[in-house]
């Protein structure tokens, strides 16, 4: 995903996260700042019940991905949009050439509406790092403001807490996979800060991120910036980075909320 995690191959300079496609980055090359990245496990959902829930994509990627998608976001205020930083970074100059889609269960589909977007902003302490050849985000949060305000529920956000919580998502299904359309959900056990600091040695921050997920459940490529829920429905996360998807050892990284900036 731009979930970003994907272990970094050899001889390679970086990996792209888990939510970031690389055919998209290479379309949009330098025109906008490429970011991306179903959800592992779970069952598909009617986008219907997310009425704040967006996905983020660009015309640019029409060609390589359905709608453009290549991110998730969520309608905060009713012409704001949180997502991750990487996802939008280099869009910063361009904010034109994004789109936030509402309402489109299936990115094949026409459903739903379509908004521009008119300013970026990043989290100023935004960075990577590349960590035991994983691609890690610090400060990976970023807010779009549309250029219409949307007649439509906006999202609360909140501090994690319970024992497990919801994402969401359009991205793979699998480690493997970067052909879903739908949208699905899955239920994602929290994972303590100790474990995640075990499973992400001088990585994990737990003052900015929160660890979710399974073998049975998790976010995958082209969830990125996408909502990680408490089980009050309240935004307690977003999709950032991880190794793969699923696998044993290694939950995925969601940027913590609420975030300072």
């Amino acid at each position: 995903m731009n979930r970003s995690g994907r272990p970094i191959a050899e001889g390679a300079l970086v990996s792209f996260p888990r939510r970031i496609a690389v055919v998209t980055a290479a379309l949009i090359g330098c025109l906008i700042p490429a970011s991306a990245g179903a959800v592992v496990g779970g069952n598909e959902v009617q986008a219907t019940a997310y009425p704040w829930l967006a996905a983020v994509g660009s015309p640019l990627s029409h060609l390589v991905r359905p709608s453009g998608q290549f991110c998730g976001g969520a309608l905060i205020a009713p012409d704001q949009v949180l997502t991750a930083a990487h996802c939008v970074q280099v869009a910063q100059q361009l904010p034109e050439w994004l789109t936030v889609t509402f309402g489109r269960s299936d990115l094949r589909s026409g459903d739903g509406v379509t908004a521009t977007v008119a300013a970026v902003r990043i989290d100023p302490d935004f960075r990577t790092d590349v960590v035991d050849g994983v691609l890690v985000y610090h400060h990976d949060v970023a807010v779009l403001t549309l250029t219409e305000s949307q007649a439509r529920p906006t999202v609360e956000i909140g501090a994690p807490h319970g024992s497990s919580g919801t994402v969401l998502g359009w991205g793979g299904t699998s480690d493997s996979d970067s052909s879903n359309t739908r949208l699905r959900t899955a239920i994602v056990p929290f994972a303590t800060g100790a474990d995640c600091a075990r499973a992400y040695p001088g990585a994990f921050d737990a003052r900015e991120m929160v660890c979710a997920g399974s073998t049975d459940a998790d976010t995958g490529d082209f969830d990125s910036g996408g909502p990680l829920l408490a089980d009050d429905g309240k935004l307690v996360g977003l999709t950032s980075w991880g190794r793969g998807a699923a696998q044993a050892g290694f939950p995925g990284v969601y940027t913590r909320l609420p975030a300072p900036f």
